[in-house]
């Protein structure tokens, strides 16, 4: 591992600033920080309690300028060496409500942010490698996030990577000026192509940390899992990862580049449309907006990032790619949480009045399905069955569907369901939310510090054995393909029985999850496919009637 120790000196000092500087020392001790030379020069870490920590380190050029827009290109070479003791600023995004879960502003955002960050154990050599990609719908979050602290991960051998990547409408625009400038003929999904740079810096650099690149796991929750699930059926990855760690995601149908499908104007034409609202005449003008008023302006008009089906990066409907076998054959574990949508209330439809007026509206959208529905999602608690089947149709079908086709593929896949409510998540209705395990599987649950300021914060030893514990499966995972702890029930694979670990109080192994749930999505889905009708995230009352 090409580590050296930087020189501390000290030199000039007189007797009083010697002393004075003493005085600092002694309240907060600075080791030398560690050295490592990687492709475009040399950078200087710091090491915290026997783990080296690199943060901010470019690994693509500020996409400014001309480069608004346009595929990560490799950041210049720099002389001397650079600091990498403290993160670069996250992406522009807009800003989130503050009683919103959620919220968590980052303390800097700039255009120029393709940067990532390393833990890694200080001997590491030949460890496996996890990159970590951030949620909050393609439109916020960042690396620098205190809950994604990588520590737990280099404590258990593991060099730990998480990236920054483009957001929003300066990330996943699509445009026809775009396209036409394009030498591939593409547009959007620029978000994505900094994530393959990053896996591929990973590539050329990650031994220099003490990592194995031929042992890389690409790890994501919500739009980060989603990233993962693009990234399994992208050519365009092939090679640059051996496991997918899935935490929540989704397979909606997505814009095609080039032409209008399932309901959807072609990919390009929201751009077109986005310029009008916002009075962008000319894709130089919208080059030279500010990157800031432009998020905060595209969102306000709508514009809801997403990747695009440009035949390229994303060649397929993600669900049409699983159905054929086109996907990396790589061990995956994935998983779902049981309140995913106790966040989302405000997108549900109002609840009927009454059980029989629930039950009609059923029976006149889903027509022969109606009894399978309501047996799965009955009436007598319309508000549970509502969030169940909005978590269900977004997330469940979606999570145990690439887990299915991995196992199919003959590739260890492993199911997690996150069922777990301490008391601070039940006074305020929000057992096992979207992304509530976050914390856990980064081992910071225990950290007043890393919460955003709303979320509902555990006692400590409520939650630190669990935590411990789930550390360790992922760990595992990255390192063998297989999730094990010593202090935890072995996990069978998805094709024992449909096996599937419950994470409630303690992890407890069970079978056939959510019983039914699977097969009524899937036939449905399999029921629009063939009638050319897409799959999206309008499930219950608010479906679309089926022929």
């Amino acid at each position: 591992m090409a580590v050296v120790l930087a020189a501390l000196t000290l030199s000039g000092c007189s007797a009083k600033e010697a002393k004075s500087s003493q005085t600092a020392l002694a309240e907060k001790i600075v080791l030398p920080g560690p050295v490592v030379s990687v492709a475009q020069g040399e950078i200087e870490g710091v090491n915290q309690d026997g783990i080296n920590v690199f943060r901010g380190i470019q690994y693509a050029a500020p996409p400014v300028g001309e480069l608004r827009w346009a595929p990560p290109i490799a950041p210049a070479a720099w002389e001397g060496v650079r600091d990498a003791s403290d993160f670069g600023p996250s992406c522009i995004q807009p800003p989130v409500p503050p009683v919103s879960v959620y919220y968590d502003p980052p303390e800097s955002a700039s255009e120029d942010c393709l940067s990532l960050n390393v833990w890694a154990p200080e001997h590491a050599e030949d460890a496996p490698v996890i990159v970590w990609i951030h949620g909050g719908s393609l439109r916020i979050g960042g690396a620098a996030q205190p809950v994604y602290d990588g520590t737990a991960y280099a404590e258990r051998n593991v060099v730990f990577v998480s990236i920054n990547y483009r957001l929003g409408v300066l990330g996943w625009l699509a445009h026809p000026e775009l396209i036409e400038e394009s030498p591939g003929g593409l547009s959007g999904n620029y978000g994505l192509m900094d994530q393959i740079a990053a896996l591929e810096w990973v590539q050329d650099n990650i031994d220099q940390f003490g990592g194995d690149p031929s042992n890389v796991t690409v790890m994501g929750e919500s739009a980060g899992a989603l990233s993962v699930t693009y990234l399994l059926t992208s050519p365009i990855a092939e090679g640059l990862f051996d496991k997918a760690i899935i935490q929540s995601t989704n397979t909606r149908n997505f814009a095609e580049l080039g032409e209008a499908s399932y309901d959807l104007p072609a990919a390009e034409m929201e751009g077109v449309n986005l310029f009008k609202t916002l009075e962008l005449k000319t894709l130089d003008a919208a080059r030279a907006a500010d990157p800031q008023e432009l998020t905060n302006r595209s969102t306000m008009a709508g514009y809801a990032p997403a990747g695009t089906i440009d035949g390229t990066y994303v060649p397929r409907q993600l669900n049409e790619a699983f159905d054929d076998g086109e996907f990396a054959k790589v061990p995956v574990l994935a998983g779902f949480n049981s309140g995913e949508a106790r966040t989302y209330r405000m997108l549900l439809p109002r609840k009927p009045k009454t059980p029989e007026a629930y039950e009609d509206a059923i029976r006149a959208r889903y027509g022969n399905e109606a009894e399978a529905f309501l047996a799965l999602y009955p009436a007598d608690d319309m508000e549970e069955s509502m969030l169940a089947v909005n978590r269900d149709n977004v997330f469940g079908w979606s999570t145990e569907r690439i887990v299915r086709s991995a196992a199919q593929a003959g590739e260890p896949a492993y199911l997690y369901v996150f069922d777990h409510c301490y008391p601070a998540m039940e006074a305020r209705d929000l057992c096992a939310f979207h992304a509530s395990e976050v914390p856990f599987v980064f081992g910071t649950v225990g950290t007043p510090e890393s919460y955003p300021p709303r979320w509902p914060q555990p006692e400590v030893d409520e939650v630190e054995a669990l935590a411990s514990v789930l550390v360790d499966y992922w760990a595992s995972f990255a390192s063998t393909g297989r999730p094990e702890s010593a202090n935890g029930p072995a996990w069978a694979p998805y094709s024992d029985d449909e096996a599937y670990l419950h994470i409630g109080d303690k992890p407890e192994l069970r079978h056939d999850a959510y019983s039914g749930m699977f097969e009524f999505h899937e036939a449905l889905y399999q029921k629009r496919r063939a009638a050319g009708e897409g799959w999206f995230m309008r499930v219950g009352l608010n479906a679309e009637p089926i022929e």
